[in-house]
């Protein structure tokens, strides 16, 4: 069995894969084509890694994601090569097998759908599509030219020769619409309403949102104009986002606040854990109930720290065995974290499955259950 064929085995072992046809392409499509060179994290940074080098091939096929960008700098990696590791922030991957197996069954094309992929990047994922659906279906886009040369030179080593374009992908591709599906495989904070007036009334949008607490995956159904309607999917993926939705910088935020007095100083027996792991059942409804708050790692161990732009915050630490949390800032935040958890169980403990996002133009809204639901919330408000 190759590489190939074996990857395909782990990913239909492990439940990611169900469908013969998407087993078929992650077994016939070669990743190494598409990542000969990445970057593995040290913890000086960043180390520049090259086929041929010991490892690079078990890399390449692990489940794993590889960071083939750092800031849009494509020197990065040569400077990483002759100089060893440097810092930076990924702004290209090729993601985790797993979660593109998952997004790839989640878009549901069947054999013959038409296809906007937006986020290139290195060409794998379009690849797979190539495969299954036939080239001409198949159009993707990245705002990065040089992305999009290495990833189309690629592809023609592997035999594809899909629409490739350049562009802003939040605006999709107007000129070859309308699609059946759109597929989005970098993260967004709210649904771009091209994507949705350049789907055809019944097909699927799939992508994942750029939120700081309680990201994941949703599918969306369009309708006529600019109307969709979906869920929140129980199986997760994160991804990086899409260049213009990146988030403010949580330690940024954090330093701003290093003088900053509290308003009150107590125990609390809501772990943070609860509140941010994604395995946590009350993350997604936190998130709902905590928009806009993002988490602060700052290193010391045990404490974490939330933070809004609005100068809100939270310093959670576990002191003697003890839970102590420190607020300040026009809000209380632990106070609604706690909030939370109390309405969220008396909803019945909702998971994020029982989740979904209308899309109506700019205006976007969570609803639990059902769309008519009186339980809303804004979606990025």
């Amino acid at each position: 069995m190759d590489r190939c064929q074996a990857l395909a085995a782990r990913l239909r072992r492990t439940g990611a894969l169900t469908e013969p046809a998407w087993a078929e392409a992650f077994a016939a499509v070669p990743r190494e084509l598409f990542v000969p060179r990445f970057f593995a994290a040290t913890g000086g940074g960043w180390r520049a890694v090259a086929e041929g080098d010991d490892g690079w091939l078990d890399q390449v096929y692990a489940d794993q994601v590889l960071v083939t960008q750092l800031d849009g700098d494509e020197s990065a990696w040569e400077r990483a090569r002759a100089d060893g590791p440097v810092p930076g922030t990924p702004t290209c991957s090729s993601s985790m097998p797993t979660i593109m197996a998952i997004m790839l069954e989640e878009l549901r094309t069947g054999d013959r759908a038409r296809v906007l992929e937006v986020g290139t990047g290195t060409g794998y994922n379009t690849a797979l599509l190539c495969h299954r659906l036939g080239d001409a279906n198949v159009s993707t886009v990245d705002i990065d030219p040089a992305l999009v040369r290495t990833a189309s030179a690629a592809l023609a080593k592997a035999g594809h020769h899909p629409d490739c374009v350049t562009g802003d992908g939040a605006r999709g591709l107007p000129d070859s619409a309308p699609f059946d599906r759109v597929l989005c495989t970098c993260a967004v904070s709210a649904i771009p309403p091209d994507w949705v007036a350049q789907t055809r009334p019944g097909g699927l949008i799939v992508t994942t949102l750029n939120r700081p607490i309680g990201a994941g995956l949703v599918r969306l159904v369009a309708e006529e104009g600019a109307l969709a309607h979906g869920r929140v999917l129980t199986k997760d993926g994160r991804f990086m986002p899409l260049r213009a939705h990146r988030l403010d910088d949580p330690l940024d935020l954090l330093s701003r606040l290093r003088d900053a007095e509290p308003d009150e100083t107590r125990r609390t027996s809501l772990p943070i854990s609860a509140v941010l792991s994604p395995s946590s059942p009350l993350e997604f409804f936190a998130s709902l109930e905590l928009e806009g708050v993002l988490p602060a790692y700052p290193g010391d161990a045990g404490v974490v720290y939330l933070v809004h732009p609005d100068g809100s915050w939270v310093r959670h630490a576990e002191q003697h065995g003890r839970l102590v949390v420190s607020q300040g800032g026009p809000r209380h935040l632990w106070d609604r974290a706690e909030q939370a958890r109390v309405r969220w169980r008396r909803l019945g403990k909702p998971d994020r499955g029982r989740f979904g996002l209308t899309v109506d133009g700019d205006r976007q809204e969570f609803w639990l259950d059902a769309p008519d639901s009186p339980h809303r919330w804004p979606l990025g408000g």
